[in-house]
């Protein structure tokens, strides 16, 4: 494995590169890193392929700008399409997991001609509505907590984060898990609860992230703190004003879906499971799996199973 620095304008991304071939390009999500990818590296790299995982930008070793601004889906797509004319000449596969699912997503709508296909980890494509996500989170959860309206004001998520990085990641990790109790993630709490509270501690840790794993995001995130990732939940308004000529769009490009089966996204709305067709808005849907017993970190939690599905798809491309 090597690494590589690509730059965006203004902006220098970290990105892992391992083997030779077409390029398969990973993008991460909250609060994760290029790490997230290490088993899907290894897997397609042996099949043929240049196999990419990105540091998004403030994360781990790339840039971390300060404004909210700088963190749109519009940015972000950007960032990925620096790194596929970097890396793989002008085109390539996608891979992205929570927040980077959406930005995988909208990077085949923002920039059809550099992207040949598409799989989603854990938040299907959803086009964008008639309000943004965080003004209906703001109906839907009304009188309880949602991490997500908790993370808008700037400062207390970070500090929360940052008094005992360890203990944040644990907790976060654990709680959104295939081994975490039933209501884990979307424990009901009060409106006014921080992120943290009633969260377990688990020890030992699940075997899927042993101390080493834990130990390389903990070192990214203490040094590198929490502004920049938590950045991203305060852009959607913005990502809303700005991407309104995508209000409806399709997904082109041949798409794909992989998620665990008891993974919290899948009930963020109320009375609705989003993973029922995870292809509505697709018009090359290639199908879904859903992985048993596996919550949100599908990729890591259940990596066999993840590379199993991911490879179906590719080799029916």
């Amino acid at each position: 494995m090597e690494f590589t620095t690509v730059r965006n304008g203004e902006i220098s991304l970290n990105v892992a590169v391992e083997g030779e071939g077409p390029l398969i390009l990973c993008v991460h999500g909250w609060p994760e890193l290029w790490y997230s990818w290490r088993h899907q590296m290894a897997h397609f790299s042996r099949l043929g392929f240049r196999v990419a995982a990105l540091d998004v930008r403030g994360y781990g070793g790339s840039d971390k700008p300060h404004p909210v601004a700088a963190y749109t889906m519009r940015e972000l797509a950007g960032d990925v399409a620096a790194v596929i004319d970097a890396l793989g000449g002008g085109k390539a596969i996608l891979f992205g997991h929570d927040w980077g699912a959406p930005i995988v997503w909208n990077s085949a709508l923002l920039h059809p001609d550099k992207v040949t296909a598409v799989a989603g980890l854990s938040v299907p494509y959803m086009p964008r509505g008639d309000i943004s996500f965080i003004e209906l989170a703001k109906i839907l959860y009304k009188d309880r907590f949602f991490y997500q309206l908790y993370f808008q004001a700037e400062g207390p998520a970070e500090a929360e984060f940052e008094a005992d990085v360890g203990a944040a990641l644990r907790k976060v990790y654990y709680s959104a898990s295939g081994d975490a109790p039933r209501d884990g993630l979307n424990m009901v709490k009060g409106p006014d609860a921080r992120m943290l509270d009633g969260l377990p501690d688990p020890d030992p840790f699940p075997a899927w992230l042993n101390a080493a794993d834990l130990k390389v995001y903990i070192d990214a995130f203490e040094a590198g703190g929490f502004r920049g990732p938590l950045n991203r939940y305060r852009a959607q308004n913005l990502d809303f004003a700005e991407l309104a000529h995508l209000a409806g769009a399709h997904i082109a490009q041949p798409s794909f879906f992989v998620a665990g089966e008891k993974d919290p996204v899948r009930g963020f709305v109320g009375g609705t499971d989003l993973y029922a067709n995870p292809g509505a808005a697709c018009d090359d849907f290639r199908g879904s799996v859903l992985i048993p017993k596996v919550g949100h970190w599908v990729q890591q939690e259940a990596p066999e199973a993840s590379n199993a599905a991911l490879e179906g798809f590719v080799k029916r491309l």
